[in-house]
């Protein structure tokens, strides 16, 4: 049972992912790209703090919108990770490695959605 976002994989899978993207963007010639560098920390930090933001929330059809913002992240965090590839600032293990995980977050993220959509529960404000 989730107790708390702490307990959602998805979300402790998006901390890790924020870590790496930390991780990477100090050790790579995207180090020097401060725009860039930025964005992709921004992104992958909202992936976590929306599934916790949505979690807080209380009520499943809130909670989907907020994961719904996470997802966009995802998507941007893809991209950006793309165009660090092609601009020579990161290698192309890196690139496999950051998009693999923003892949297994979107599937999770996917599938809770689908679980939430279809329970019979709504949500604490609902009791």
């Amino acid at each position: 049972m989730i107790k708390s976002f702490e307990d959602i994989v998805a979300w402790q899978k998006g901390i890790e992912l924020s870590k790496l993207i930390y991780q990477v963007s100090n050790s790579t010639q995207l180090s020097k790209d401060f725009g860039l560098r930025d964005q992709m920390r921004r992104a992958s930090v909202s992936v976590p703090s929306n599934i916790a933001g949505g979690f807080e929330r209380k009520e499943n059809k809130e909670f989907i919108q907020f994961m719904y913002v996470s997802l966009g992240s995802l998507a941007e965090l893809q991209t950006q990770t793309i165009i660090c590839f092609e601009l020579n600032y990161i290698d192309e293990e890196n690139k496999y490695i950051i998009i693999s995980k923003v892949m297994e977050i979107r599937k999770m993220l996917t599938a809770f959605q689908s679980v939430l959509k279809n329970s019979e529960y709504k949500g604490e404000k609902f009791k």
